[in-house]
């Protein structure tokens, strides 16, 4: 049997990390990193992808960072083919962007709807096709972490485009887990509960706060480095190679309440 070192470890594996510029997925980069992938950080806003990338450099960890618009199959494609030429291929795919609103379901526009449905739903369905391919293609064991929410299984008051967008997300995980088994390539869905993060401070207003301390036993947020042992579970080709479809839920116990 392998060591627990080696059982998660991800020596020789390269992560791209789609919304790695983020507080959850930086967080994902950084643990990846130290368990030892070469880590590709993906987003628009390269100041904070430096700052994570010091963090990295300095604990000894390897990566760097790639522009790209996840809602568009170009840049996506562009995207993987920059990583192919600079780190020869490519094990872990986490889809981690993620937008918010807070909007009242009657004032919804369509503006509104189609800008969080593309990052959201549109962005992760198009990284699995173009990542999906290329595992496919070159025949390599995989791994695909899309990140999920609670309210893709419970629905919550007051975000309801995002709680469609991540309903179809844990969807599509599922679709694809079943779909690419057979070549190797498991899809999972890290499930967070809350965790303080730029995409919900805005909706965590005192009296919503109240309310999910209140739905929460642990009667506190998550730190991001909390999702950290989960997504290095299912994205190593050792302790995970038989998790494949799950949804892993993260979220101190708040899925365990009644009343």
């Amino acid at each position: 049997m392998s060591s627990i070192f080696e059982l998660f470890s991800l020596q020789g594996q390269t992560a791209v990390i789609i919304g790695g510029t983020g507080e959850l997925c930086g967080a994902i980069a950084e643990g990846y990193a130290s368990a030892g992938a070469e880590v590709v950080l993906v987003g628009r806003d390269a100041a904070k992808a430096e700052k994570r990338l010091d963090a990295i450099h300095e604990a000894g960890g390897s990566g760097y960072f790639v522009t790209a618009d996840a809602s568009n199959r170009a840049d996506l494609q562009l995207m993987l083919d920059q990583v192919i030429e600079r780190s020869g291929t490519c094990e872990i795919l986490v889809n981690g962007a993620g937008v918010n609103s807070a909007t009242p379901f009657l004032d919804i526009t369509e503006e509104e709807y189609e800008r969080i449905m593309g990052v959201n739903v549109k962005a992760v369905f198009l990284a699995c096709q173009v990542f999906g391919g290329y595992f496919i293609e070159n025949q390599i064991k995989a791994s695909i972490v899309n990140i999920g929410s609670m309210s893709g299984l419970l629905p919550l008051s007051r975000v309801f485009t995002y709680s469609l967008s991540k309903g179809a997300v844990h969807n599509l995980s599922k679709n694809l887990a079943r779909e690419w088994a057979e070549q190797g390539i498991r899809v999972n869905t890290l499930v967070p509960g809350f965790f303080p993060a730029e995409q919900n401070r805005k909706v965590l207003t005192p009296d919503r706060v109240e309310k999910i301390m209140g739905h929460t036993p642990m009667n506190r947020f998550g730190n991001a480095d909390e999702l950290v042992g989960a997504a290095l579970l299912l994205a190593a080709p050792g302790a995970g190679s038989f998790i494949t479809g799950h949804e892993m839920v993260v979220d101190g116990g708040y899925s365990s309440m009644t009343i």
